[in-house]
């Protein structure tokens, strides 16, 4: 059994894939500053692990950093101050490669995870989920090109009150503060055999 274990685990194959792109969503920025800010986004860059399974389905691990210089206007009789935040995705979940096809296989994902939001004076870590999809580029078996988009919700605060109950059941009222970000990346795919 011992020996059957180990050709399973020399036969899996693994995608490392360090991306670079841009996500849009000053929310985040604006949170930490407290003040509404001229910036519509920043860098974002990272690492995705795929794991495949069978039949198109990989196991997603997603880690992703947004590093800002943000400018805060003067306040009052203080002046303009620089201030340096982080947005960093740590992720996991499923990709779904869709087709058939060796060299080209488009992709959706779904993740769910922490976002940790900080500067120099706050620092708060949060409940993300995100959904996206792409393409992966493979011009060569073991190196390639993926493109992805994908769309972040991270909840800051949430209340839930029974508003109506009765025979049937109950309705359930909730109000959700929810920062939205969107990413577009693009990296080189080193998969491992």
């Amino acid at each position: 059994m011992v020996l059957a274990g180990g050709r399973t685990a020399r036969a899996q194959s693994l995608e490392v894939t360090p991306f670079y792109g841009y996500r849009f969503g000053n929310d985040f920025f604006e949170l930490v500053t407290a003040q509404p800010l001229d910036l519509d986004g920043a860098p974002a860059y990272g690492v995705v692990v795929d794991v495949p399974l069978s039949e198109g389905f990989q196991i997603e691990a997603l880690f992703s950093r947004q590093h800002a210089h943000v400018l805060v206007p003067p306040r009052g009789f203080a002046p303009a101050v620089s201030w340096h935040i982080n947005v960093d995705h740590w992720q996991g979940g499923g990709l779904q490669e869709l087709g058939e096809a060796l060299r080209v296989r488009p992709f959706l994902t779904g993740t769910l995870g922490l976002t940790h939001f900080g500067s120099d004076v706050d620092s708060e870590f949060r409940f993300t989920l995100a959904a996206g999809g792409g393409v992966k580029l493979f011009p060569s078996r073991h190196v390639g090109v993926r493109l992805d988009g994908r769309v972040f919700a991270t909840f800051l605060e949430g209340h839930g009150n029974a508003a109506a109950c009765g025979p049937g059941g109950c309705i359930l009222a909730l109000n959700l503060d929810v920062v939205w970000q969107a990413d577009f990346t693009a990296g080189v795919v080193v998969r491992f055999h």
